[in-house]
Formats: C-alpha cells, structure tokens, sequence
C-alpha cells in the first residue's frame, strides 16, 4: 500500500475510534493512502442513519418517495453503466494460481496490491472515509463472522445498515475477537472512484481476508459484506474451518402437525430464491395447517453440529432483491415487505412518487430509471436489475429463529435452475455423493444479475460460479468431505419450475403452488412419500404429487416427470468435458 507518511490525519467523527490497535492501524493507512477530506466511524444508531440519509436526499443521492404509500422509502439512481456485477472484472489473488482455479479470474496477489493502491491513491480527496465495522450472522453466533469496510459512498453505508448487523455492536465483537488472535476480520476496502468501466475492478485476496473494490457502486460490487465477503471470501474460510458457505436460501416449511423443516435451496441470482423464501402455500394448504417461514433468501452458512446434522444460518439481516416480477401475485411477501423503509435502486417512478417496476401493475410510471419522462421506446421503466433493499425483519414470513446464535438445522438441500427441457420439475439424489454431483452439474440460463447476454445457458455448480473463492476441484471436494460416519446429512434434491412446453410457455404455475413440490420433498425428509428410479434418481409419479385444483394436461405432466435418457447422456458428456478444466484437482467420485 503506497502511503504519504507524512500527511497528517483528516479529522475523525471520534478520537478514540477502536481500542483494536490492529484495525486503527489500517484505517489510518488507508486515510494516507486515500486522502479524504473527514473520518467517520459508522455507530449504526438511528441519528447516524438519518443524517446520512437527510444529506443524500440534499445532494441528489436519494430521492424522497411518497410519505403516504412509501413511509421512508428512498429511490437512488446509479450510473446508466454500473447496474450489475461485472465477473469480468471480478478477481481472486491468490500465490498460486490453481489455488483459485479456473473458474476465476485470477491476478498475482502483488500485481493487484499495486494496481488497486495506484487507484485508491488520493481518490476520497473531497469526499468522507466511512469506516463500516459489521457482523455477517447474528452478533452472539459462533457461526457469524466479521469485516470492516472502508468506502467513499453514503449510498453503501446506508445499505450495509440494512443488510448486515453495523455499528457498535459489531466493533465491540471485532474487538473482542482481536484481542485473543490477529487476523480474525475481513478488510473491505471501496470507492466509488470516476465510476468509469476502464477503471473498475473487485480484488478478492482470501489469504489475506482482504477485498479491494474501485469504480462501482453496484450493490454487488459495493456492499462489501454481500458476494465478496459472505461468499468468495466465507467459502473459502469455510473450507478452511470446515463449514459451508453457499449461495442458498433458508426457509422452514411447518406442516399440520407443527413440526418444521428447514430447506437451503441453491439457485442462480434472479431464478426465484426470494420468491421460494416467502412462498405462501396455496388456500388448501393454509387451511390444512400449512406454514412457510423465512429465514434468508440468498447466502446459507452450514455448520456440522454436535448432532452430526448442518445447522445453518443467514449471514445477512436484509434482502438485496430483484424488483421486477415481483407482484402480489408473485411474491405478496416481498411487496408487502418492501412498503416502508425501503431503499429502491434504478425502478421507474409513478407521477405521485412511488416506485415501479414491470410486472408490478398496471399503472403506466411517469420516469424512468434514468430519470427521463417514460417512453417505452427507451425501453423498460425499471432496469431489469432493478433493486430493493430492505430489513429481512420486515417480512410477513419473517422466522424468529433467523436470529437464533446456534442457527437452524437443515433436513433438505435443493438444488435448481431455469431450464427450458431436459431437466424434470424434481428429483431426489440416490445419497450424498449423488447430490454432489448433481449439485456440480447444475446449468441455469443466464439473467439481468451478471453483465453479458441473458438467456445463455451455462454451468453454474451450487449455483456458486461467480461466488466461489477458490478452484471448483477443492471445492466439490470439500462437499465431499461431510460424508462421515457418524453426519446425518440432509436429502439432495434438483427442482426445475421453468419447463416449456412445444408452445414455449412455462408448464408448470410456479409461485406458491411450488409448495406442492416442497410437500412431496418433506415426505421423502419425513420417509412417508414413494419415489421411483430412474437413472438420473428417484422422482414421484404424477399420483405422488397433490395436483388437486391444478389445470394441468396428462401430457404437461409427462413433460415435467420425463427423463429423457439420451439427452441425459449428451448432458453427462457436456459435464464431463467442462470438469476436464480442473485436471488432477477434480475428486474422483466426479469423474467418468
């Protein structure tokens, strides 16, 4: 890190910020190094947030939606060419390069340092260093873990508030974790820059738990505590602590009897996890005792337990999630969730002031996500990336057990993607082993969340492709490894809501009628549902499935429960082919 020893401090919000001598050390670091004009040490407190948001709201950050229908609520307009991820850019700088594997993109860890810190010289000249000091997990979970992230926007601060647990509470925990060992906090370091595309990049340095990011102020690329920490950074701490860190959502489904089982289902950004983590069963299923609760809709990290079952929490206390799709009719408990104290990123705007976003309704916005005066022939109201950020606390569904230190256990894993044929609206892996491989053969067609074309087809295992933080053989491996004698690990399943039948329409209804599917996936957890082989693995018959009420054709239900034998072998060989990538590092049980 270039440093100007002898510049002196700007002044600090605090005198005394931490008693980490550690931390304090590279916060003033980085103030040399980045030149702002203000410290400020982030509390979390309820005055902080309003501050900052009263200051965006002077400058432009932030606009005010309607106090009526929107209490609190916030539209925030990035720039037209920082909407998403961009894996492009996205780096992990480890010594050795097969450490990272070939599915990163990887960079010499000095190179980066050199480049990165050429950036960040003199960048927050002008501008305020915030220092977020957060906890990934409830604060008393021994399954939680800690970061620092030092940015240049208040637009990130803001939603490091809502998605992770920020603020005092946290530092006094880094503290405390600091005193006993060093080294135990991940480092995020973010500025805005120019936020221009030629001088945008995401370090990620796993061996030093340290995240470099410049040029975006994308949600992904900039709240630090989200993809590049509780993910690429986590997965790799996980495999060296020996849990799992995983791009999943944690929901319980409680039957009639009050017994509830907890589901982490894997799916790529924008494939239905926020909608599967609030599913409202249908009317008979509610009446029947049915309840669904949610505990998290994207990052899932399991820990074996003393019982030898994973117990699991959400390290994130908010929802990052897609905002167009989301209706009464898709998910009526995200809508109702996102109503008040709602950060809203790049959705349309009515003439009244509330925010829009197709398929919302049927009301035509007044302003676009850039701002201008809506013309369809500019294309969407809202960015198909469009965002809301928003206290998982909020929702209707909203599990008291998200907050429980020892987490929630885990009966049933679920693996999905958006595939138009081939793939059967459900199966069960024959035993762990299989769900590895079924999990590390997943394929989703690409959407709106990662730049590049959509509708693309491609491998993404454990739905983890852009997440994982270390090269995919020791990954799949690592899975593996929980397969001892004495675990009581959970079933695997594959679902697939997004079959298309010949005339190119979804086969299946989706949305809360995938509780059905869920039903029959509790039952194979309870051993009181049939199955029958096939082989890809054990899949009900129509008759095994509740479809009462449901308008759908004898042969839309063949096209859902098909295995279609041949084009499962052209699938194994496409697999096969793209593990040839990680040569000696692929475990056996993957190959052939």
């Amino acid at each position: 890190m270039q440093l100007n020893a002898a510049r002196p401090l700007p002044t600090s919000n605090t005198a005394s910020a931490t008693s980490l001598a550690e931390l304090q050390a590279w916060v003033d670091d980085v103030a040399r190094l980045t030149q702002p004009d203000r410290i400020h040490w982030c509390d979390g407190s309820d005055a902080e947030n309003k501050a900052l948001l009263a200051s965006m709201e002077s400058d432009g950050t932030l606009i005010a939606l309607n106090p009526e229908t929107h209490p609190n609520c916030w539209l925030h307009r990035s720039d037209p060419d920082d909407v998403a991820r961009v894996e492009h850019l996205t780096f992990v700088c480890t010594r050795e390069r097969d450490d990272a594997g070939p599915n990163n993109h990887w960079m010499d860890p000095a190179e980066a340092h050199s480049r990165m810190d050429g950036l960040f010289e003199g960048c927050m000249r002008g501008r305020t260093m915030y220092v977020i000091p957060y906890c990934m997990g409830p604060i008393e979970s021994p399954l939680a873990r800690c970061g620092v992230e030092i940015t240049d926007s208040p637009y990130v601060v803001a939603n490091m508030r809502i998605m992770t647990r920020m603020g005092a509470a946290a530092l006094r925990r880094i503290e405390r974790e600091g005193s006993e060992r060093t080294g135990t906090f991940v480092r995020g370091l973010h500025s805005l820059g120019e936020l221009d595309p030629n001088r945008r990049f995401i370090m990620h340095f796993p061996e030093e738990l340290t995240i470099k990011s410049y040029g975006s102020g994308y949600g992904g690329n900039a709240l630090l505590g989200k993809k590049c920490h509780a993910l690429r950074l986590a997965s790799w701490q996980a495999r060296q602590e020996g849990w799992l860190a995983e791009h999943m959502l944690i929901v319980g489904i409680e039957n009639p009897q009050g017994e509830t089982h907890y589901v982490a289902a894997a799916f790529p950004s924008a494939c239905g996890k926020t909608n599967l983590a609030m599913l409202i069963p249908p009317a008979r299923y509610r009446e029947a005792g049915w309840k669904v609760w949610t505990v998290g809709d994207d990052i899932c990290w399991m820990r074996p337990g003393a019982d030898g079952r994973l117990w699991a929490i959400n390290p994130e206390a908010g929802f990052f999630g897609v905002a167009p799709g989301t209706s009464a009719k898709s998910n009526p408990n995200a809508l109702a969730t996102i109503q008040h104290d709602t950060i809203f990123t790049n959705v349309g705007l009515t003439d009244d002031g509330q925010p829009w976003w197709e398929g919302l309704d049927d009301r035509v916005p007044a302003f676009d996500w850039k701002g201008r005066p809506y013309d369809p022939a500019n294309g969407p109201a809202a960015h198909p990336n469009a965002r809301f950020t928003v206290s998982a606390a909020q929702c209707p569904s909203y599990s008291e057990r998200a907050e429980d230190p020892q987490g929630v256990p885990i009966s049933a894993i679920v693996f999905g993607g958006r595939r138009a044929s081939l793939v059967p609206l459900v199966f069960e892996a024959r035993d762990w082993t299989h769900g590895v491989q079924v999990g590390a053969a997943m394929a989703s067609e690409t959407t709106a969340a990662a730049t590049g074309q959509v509708g693309v087809v491609r491998r993404d295992p454990m739905a983890m492709k852009p997440f994982c933080g270390y090269n995919f053989g020791d990954y799949f491996a690592h899975w593996l490894s929980f397969d001892t004698a004495d675990a009581k690990l959970p079933k695997v399943f594959h679902v697939n809501w997004f079959r298309k039948g010949d005339d190119g329409k979804f086969v299946w209804p989706g949305f809360g009628e995938n509780m059905r599917v869920l039903e029959w996936i509790i039952g194979r957890v309870d051993g009181k549902a049939d199955a029958v082989e096939t082989p890809i693995g054990l899949l009900p018959d129509a008759s095994m499935l509740d479809l009462d009420g449901l308008d759908l054709s004898a042969d839309a239900l063949r096209t859902l429960l098909a295995v279609d034998e041949a084009g499962w072998a052209a699938e194994h060989a496409d697999v096969q082919a793209q593990y040839a990538a990680y040569g000696d590092r692929l475990p056996e049980p993957l190959r052939g």
